[in-house]
C-alpha cells in the first residue's frame, strides 16, 4: 500500500473552507480516483501544535491510501490538473504533496 499526503500549510490570514473540503472536494477526489486504485481517505483538521500552546503547522492534511505505489503515480498523473484547479475553491494556501510508500 501507499499514501499520498497532502498538507496545507497554516498560514497566519490564509483561507480554509472545510465545509467545502468535506462535501465537494474530498468527493471530486475519490470519484476521480475510484477506479484508479483508491483505497482509502481520511481529513484530519489542525488543532495545535505538540505543546497545545501554538498553533497547529498545518491547519488541513489529507491522506489517501491506493492498492500501490504504481497506481497512485498513475491516478495522479491522470488527474492532477482536474483535481488541482478545484483547490482555490476551498484554500489560498499553495500545498505540500508528498508521495509515500508504506514501510509497514
Amino acid at each position: 500500500m501507499s499514501t499520498i499526503i497532502v498538507l496545507y500549510p497554516n498560514t497566519p490570514g490564509s483561507r480554509f473552507d472545510f465545509d467545502y473540503f468535506l462535501k465537494s472536494h474530498k468527493p471530486l477526489v475519490e470519484s476521480a480516483w475510484r477506479d484508479k486504485g483508491i483505497t482509502s481517505f481520511k481529513a484530519l483538521k489542525g488543532v495545535s501544535g505538540a505543546d497545545r500552546a501554538t498553533p497547529a503547522p498545518y491547519q488541513a492534511i489529507a491522506v489517501i491510501g491506493f492498492e500501490s505505489l504504481a497506481a497512485l503515480q498513475s491516478a495522479a498523473k491522470d488527474t492532477a490538473a482536474a483535481l488541482a484547479s478545484d483547490i482555490a475553491n476551498f484554500t489560498d494556501v499553495t500545498p505540500i504533496v508528498q508521495l509515500n510508500d508504506d514501510l509497514g
